[in-house]
């Protein structure tokens, strides 16, 4: 952004394009979060699922994950079926923290405990 001093008489001119500027942006991410609400969510079968995902599981790896209830699935009679935006979320409930991200938690936990090894109310 510049950093130009705006006159009293410049105000109004300024406010005007500054108004202009946010329904602009306003219209944009209107506009973005319909497109994204009108796309409908994807099913995959279990030979889909499997070239989706990152590595290409075998399919046999897949069925014991679905006998496990480790991957989040549907089924559709005798079939299975898997929505892409589970499947999404659950490649992200997977992320390995950082190491940052480890220590920042260990601090925050012992932050919260009392001496003697008691926790705070």
């Amino acid at each position: 952004m510049e950093n130009t001093l705006i006159t009293f008489d410049q105000l109004p001119a300024f406010v005007a394009d500054l108004g202009r500027k946010v329904d602009d942006l306003t219209a944009l991410l209107r506009s973005q979060n319909e497109r994204t609400q009108s796309i409908p969510d994807r099913w995959f079968s279990i030979e889909e699922l499997s070239e989706y995902l990152p590595g290409h599981p075998a399919v046999t790896t897949l069925y014991g994950k679905v006998q496990r209830r480790e991957i989040p699935f549907s089924r559709k009679g005798k079939r299975l079926a898997f929505r892409q935006s589970d499947i999404d979320l659950w490649l992200q409930s997977g992320r390995v923290k950082t190491s940052a991200e480890i220590d920042a938690q260990a601090e925050h936990y012992l932050s919260s405990q009392r001496k003697g090894g008691r926790k705070a109310r």
